[in-house]
């Protein structure tokens, strides 16, 4: 398909397909200041004074990233060896240490999403946090709601929740809290609208034969902005988030590193975000110009990996010295990084770096690249606690059951003859590890590809988990082909079986890494390693034939739910290290499932409404995807274009039966809405410099690491310590950016989050649930409501709980609906507001089966 958005999926909003074209991002000067607005009061005193005692080589250290592979974590700063302060600690993954050893490999964030359990969540949060903490790490690079998952091709899309962003926005609060609470510093990401992996970055795209001069960009009307990809961003800064990473690709054709429209204006202006924004790893594209547009960080630290060039360092000195960036913004910038690193403990909870990101070898060179600093760099240090349990847990509440017929499962582990077919049961023959980065789709699929990985401690698989329920506990027949391909024999062996299990996955990434042809996104929404074939093949000739998928998100299921030999299907997704006793856990009754799809799984491709661009629509210059479908993606898509799905979002049985009742709606007395009036207190200045640029050169007989990024000078003279054909020149400073006066406060920002009066709760809504079955089991009431106008989606999610009921009994639903949940967003106003339109709320356990409902008056 030639374009993103389907002809008949574009939104009735006029203002979704009226974007200008060329899309525009309007500047918004100047970089707003910290204030310590919400809880961070303490943390920014704390900051203040520390940044207060730096001198401005110190700040700029503070700010820069070292360069790829000079220290031995994915991201360092420079340090401040004066005071004591070693540089800070980047570490991916959103789902554990990268690049480390004794570290587990928790379930993916579309796993998570899955299990629809805030407790589970913040765990999950809260044990990778520790883990990072173990390992001397600083921040966290996740946890992801950037991709938001606008197509179900794009690639990194497990990384994060869901495409609904009430949910991943749940979710998001969830992690964030559980890993800051843990001592480290989260970091939300991908800000914002980073939703495709092709031509995420230009020169990527150029490795790969598309002949384009920038990255492309992300085109969409300011309604649906706030209202579907702004929305879980707003909730990770109201939990606290210390830090944001901003993206590869445009926004509006503005870079998203320093596009001061989503930087200064959205996340630090109306959301009142208070901790530090770094940039995505060669994402920055000027140097003085994404200090004003609000980027607090750069990673890693050089202009490309491993050149020793950098658009700050020493050129962020030059810029402050000629007055091109006002001292003010250094300080922000360093007092924001250090504000983050009080606000969750780091003075009382780092160690030191105790591993190396780049070699498992005990000794080594400290600084990779460059070959020098050689000592002990890896202690090996075993930093996973009793994680994998967790892990198991997660894996199984995740499982979502999608069909059982005549009550197949559970199973008892006693059947006669039990079968285990597919590649995805068994082993990567290479071992868990043996791709880079999980750069191939061989064996078990337990997490995708790319930087948002971890290294497996182990992998259970399905295959040996299935074996050792059968033959280890109840001495049955059991047999395995984990060659998706051989034909004859597994033809020959579901014949003689009295349960198949098929395994089949669909696996996607990270755009530097091609899989199969699959350049991070999934070229279509079918199973990989044969699988449809397996499929038909095995139930063709075992009437009890059992389906468990591991997929990144959407797969089409052809007429797998009406096919009456295959008698259940499991959504497994990535669970992480434990996954065959995840399973098995499911499948032997262990668990009883309670996991809800987190997306909509459709019949067709098309069905989706929106697509990722393939191939460069716009010449040699940046892609242009245009975001037209506006606030109608996955489940509201479908209703809104009145398409079944095969199985709807929010969907998931469980192997007992639950109904709903007595649904009851209070109404608060609650004062209107208040815009936010006033203005900000002027900026700080913290401390003082002196322009003497004698005082900014290397240290006499200072030996200098190669390819190392520091902030010193190379000459006296500015001009040519910047070695800029056009220095001197005022024509790239944007008007009011240097502007450290008050400034005026956004009237729906005054707090991290936005407006606090967004998160006054009007009404409570409360419900019956009952189990009807004969077991204990889980259950996920949801609540949607309507908005009620002509450009609103049918239904939108806002609330929901797990909730654990013994049979025969009854537990009771209770929920929240804030102003947020019932209000759209005005263009012109720049503020939220409750429509005249009439709000229904509806609870019930998916998006397609909503038994009860009332009017919001």
């Amino acid at each position: 398909f030639p374009n993103a958005t389907y002809p008949n999926a574009t939104s009735p909003n006029p203002a979704a397909g009226a974007i200008s074209s060329p899309a525009f991002s309007p500047p918004r000067y100047p970089s707003p200041w910290g204030t310590g607005a919400g809880n961070w009061s303490s943390a920014y005193e704390s900051a203040r004074a520390f940044v207060s005692q730096l001198t401005l080589l110190e700040k700029v250290n503070l700010t820069t990233g070292v360069g790829w592979q000079n220290e031995q974590c994915v991201g360092q700063t420079g340090a401040i060896p004066r005071l004591g302060f070693r540089s800070l600690c980047l570490q991916d993954s959103p789902l554990g240490v990268r690049f480390a050893d004794y570290v587990s490999a928790f379930p993916a964030g579309v796993n998570v999403a899955a299990t629809w359990d805030r407790g589970l969540a913040y765990a999950r949060g809260q044990a990778m946090g520790s883990e990072h903490r173990g390992k001397g790490v600083d921040v966290q690079l996740g946890p992801v709601a950037g991709p938001l998952g606008r197509a179900p091709e794009g690639g990194r899309n497990w990384e994060g929740f869901s495409p609904d962003p009430a949910l991943t926005g749940i979710m998001m609060a969830q992690t964030v809290q559980g890993i800051q609470d843990a001592g480290v510093i989260a970091c939300a990401k991908h800000y914002i609208l980073n939703e495709q992996e092709h031509f995420r970055q230009a020169p990527e795209a150029v490795g790969y034969g598309y002949m384009i001069n920038d990255s492309l960009s992300s085109n969409i009307d300011d309604a649906t902005l706030h209202e579907t990809y702004l929305w879980p961003f707003a909730d990770a800064v109201r939990a606290g988030v210390g830090s944001v990473m901003c993206s590869y690709q445009q926004i509006n054709n503005s870079y998203g590193c320093q596009n001061s429209y989503t930087l200064n204006y959205l996340l630090k202006g109306e959301l009142d975000f208070q901790g530090f924004i770094m940039s995505d790893w060669q994402a920055q594209h000027s140097g003085f110009g994404s200090a004003l547009a609000g980027l607090d960080m750069t990673m890693p630290g050089d202009v490309l990996f491993d050149t020793g060039t950098s658009y700050w360092g020493s050129n962020l000195t030059v810029a402050l010295l000629n007055g091109t960036v006002p001292e003010w913004r250094l300080d922000d910038m360093a007092t924001r990084i250090m504000a983050a690193w009080y606000y969750v403990g780091r003075n009382q909870s780092q160690v030191p770096i105790n591993f190396d990101s780049w070699t498992l070898d005990t000794f080594g060179n400290r600084n990779y690249f460059p070959k020098t600093g050689y000592g002990l760099i890896n202690e090996h240090v075993d930093v996973r606690d009793e994680h994998g349990t967790l892990i198991r847990q997660i894996g199984s509440a995740s499982t979502v059951l999608l069909k059982n017929n005549n009550s197949a499962l559970p199973l008892t582990g006693r059947e006669k003859f039990t079968a285990v077919f597919g590649s995805d049961a068994g082993d990567n023959p290479y071992g868990p590890n043996g791709c880079p980065d999980r750069g191939c789709d061989n064996g078990t699929l337990a997490m995708g590809w790319g930087s948002g990985t971890a290294n497996f401690p182990y992998l259970v698989t399905p295959e040996i988990a299935i074996q050792n329920e059968v033959v280890g506990n109840n001495n049955g027949v059991f047999q395995s082909i984990t060659n998706s391909f051989a034909g004859t024999q597994i033809l020959q062996l579901a014949s003689q079986a009295s349960v198949a299990i098929v395994f089949v996955n669909a696996d996607s990434g990270e755009g530097y890494i091609n899989v199969d042809g699959n350049e991070g996104d999934r070229n279509n929404l079918t199973f990989w390693q044969g699988g449809d074939v397996l499929i038909q093949n095995v139930s063709s000739l075992c009437n009890n034939t059992i389906v468990v998928m591991h997929t990144v998100g959407p797969v089409l299921l052809s007429n797998y739910s009406e096919n009456p030999n295959i008698t259940a299907i499991l959504w497994a997704g990535l669970p992480g290290e434990q996954s065959g006793n995840s399973i098995a856990d499911v499948l032997y009754g262990r668990v009883n499932p309670g996991a809800k799809l987190p997306f909509t799984l459709g019949a067709s491709r098309e069905d989706y409404g929106t697509d990722l661009l393939y191939i460069p629509n716009n010449g040699e210059g940046a892609p242009q995807v245009t975001f037209s479908e506006g606030n109608f993606i996955d489940y509201r898509a479908f209703d809104r274009a009145g398409i079944t799905p095969v199985y709807e979002f929010g969907f998931g049985l469980s192997y007992t039966t639950f109904s709903y009742s007595n649904l009851r709606v209070s109404k608060l007395n609650v004062s209107a809405y208040t815009p936010t009036t006033g203005l900000t207190s002027a900026a700080p200045v913290l401390g003082n410099f002196t322009n003497d640029t004698a005082l900014y050169q290397f240290p006499a007989n200072f030996s200098a690491v190669p390819f190392y990024i520091y902030p010193y000078l190379n000459s006296t003279d500015l001009a040519t310590a910047a070695n800029e054909t056009d220095y001197g020149s005022s024509d790239f400073v944007p008007p009011g950016s240097q502007d450290g006066s008050p400034q005026p406060l956004l009237p729906a920002g005054g707090a991290p989050g936005g407006n606090p009066e967004l998160y006054d709760v009007l009404y409570q809504v409360r419900a019956t649930i009952t189990n009807t079955g004969s077991i204990p089991g889980d259950e996920v009431p949801q609540l949607y409501i309507s908005l009620g106008g002509q450009n609103d989606p049918k239904v939108v999610l806002r609330n929901f709980e797990r909730l654990s009921i013994q049979p025969n009994s009854s537990a009771t639903f209770t929920a929240d609906i804030t102003r947020r949940d019932i209000s759209n967003w005005d263009t012109v106003a720049q503020n939220w507001f409750v429509s005249s339109s009439p709000k229904t709320v509806y609870v019930g356990s998916s998006s397609r089966n909503l038994p009860l409902s009332a009017t919001l008056s």
